[in-house]
């Protein structure tokens, strides 16, 4: 039940995002298009940061179907304002879908994604992991061919022949590893080595969410400025150096500063996801805007799932390597008690490395943009792509 009512949800956000995102980028001029996904920065970054902290304070005051039933009023109400502010501001036409490709990428990255999933509590060794990983990777291969051998394919892979756009694809991938993994791991350590609850843990977290609400509009306007390159290189070096601290978490280390520390590396995330974002998007001439934006969004995914499954991989078997033997929990119990809890935090500490690396690899991606937003008007985007 579970599992159906989540595909039917993924389903929802991978219509409506694509959408909103294309619709911005094609409303807006290219000169403005910062500012524009600036906002939508606030939906895209702010909304799912504040769950952990609702979803904490529900859960200690009611029934976790209340988890469920406080979102009906909110998708009700959109709803119904859907169809009176809604219009239509954009082109359409009448594709064929073709069936085939939605059925290859299907099985692709969902086998993907499914062996991601599953690589923190099997291990990379399990056939449970290692079986879908090759069948995803075959069929995403699968996928491509085709698309790159289709008059009108499903999704227009041929975006990665702009350079602008395949860097910025990748640099926010390789972000979104940094900064999701971590976002999974920091509540886990929050509330298994400091025993602090789940509304808890959500309120440490809660001042970055406010943080990266607060500047994706200031950021996206700076970007209309200046651009992508300096707001990134920045971004990442903030990123960097928050991950940098988190290598030296104790079972002592101040909550306050585990909060610091988190708003920093949120507040770098919001100078580097929508800036570097846009100024690949205003590389596209605009009939390829929906296709990058698809391209980006399925990116984001694969790479937030990634870079979250190597984490918890690593965190797992560190920590399973290190925990002292059984027969020690009943000779000497404090002994045991503390080797453990070096056993979990050798486990985070060895995960924060592998997200620094993420985040070193990001920065130095930072240096291959070039100055300026790439805002062009459409007309000049269209001509050079007909050249």
């Amino acid at each position: 039940m579970l599992l159906t009512g989540r595909l039917i949800e993924a389903m929802g956000v991978g219509i409506s995002a694509p959408v909103f995102q294309t619709i911005m980028l094609t409303i807006f001029p290219p000169a403005k298009r910062g500012t524009a996904m600036g906002l939508a920065g606030i939906v895209i970054g702010l909304a799912p940061a504040i769950g952990p902290t609702l979803s904490g304070w529900i859960l200690v005051h009611y029934s976790w179907r209340m988890l469920f039933l406080v979102i009906l009023p909110v998708n009700g109400f959109v709803l119904v304002l859907s169809f009176f502010t809604m219009r239509k501001v954009l082109q359409t036409s009448h594709p064929k879908i073709d069936i085939l490709s939605v059925i290859v990428s299907t099985i692709g990255f969902g086998t993907m994604l499914y062996a991601f999933s599953s690589v923190g509590a099997k291990g990379w060794g399990d056939a449970q992991v290692y079986v879908p990983l090759i069948i995803g990777i075959i069929f995403v291969a699968l996928f491509v061919y085709r698309q790159l051998h289709m008059d009108k394919p499903l999704l227009e892979l041929r975006v990665f022949r702009v350079k602008a756009f395949t860097l910025s694809a990748i640099l926010t991938a390789v972000a979104y590893m940094a900064m999701m993994g971590v976002e999974m791991i920091l509540p886990l350590y929050i509330q298994t080595v400091r025993g602090e609850s789940a509304f808890q843990s959500g309120l440490i977290l809660l001042p970055g969410a406010i943080m990266m609400g607060i500047m994706s509009p200031i950021t996206g306007k700076i970007f209309d400025e200046i651009g992508a390159k300096r707001l990134a290189m920045t971004g990442m070096i903030l990123l960097t150096t928050g991950t940098v601290f988190f290598v030296t978490l104790t079972d002592k280390t101040p909550l306050i500063y585990i909060t610091a520390l988190y708003t920093m590396r949120m507040f770098g995330i919001t100078m580097v996801t929508m800036p570097v974002t846009t100024t690949g998007m205003n590389a596209l001439p605009i009939r390829l805007i929906s296709h990058g934006t698809a391209v980006n969004n399925t990116a984001r995914q694969v790479a937030a799932s990634m870079g979250t499954a190597i984490l918890i991989s690593i965190l797992t078997n560190v920590t399973t390597n290190r925990l002292p033997a059984k027969v020690l929990l009943h000779q000497t119990p404090l002994t045991y008690r503390t080797q453990a809890i070096n056993a979990n935090l050798a486990g985070y500490h060895a995960a924060f490395i592998v997200s620094l690396v993420f985040c070193a690899i990001g920065l130095c991606l930072t240096f291959m943009l070039k100055d300026g937003n790439n805002a062009q008007s459409t007309s000049v985007l269209d001509a050079k792509e007909a050249k």
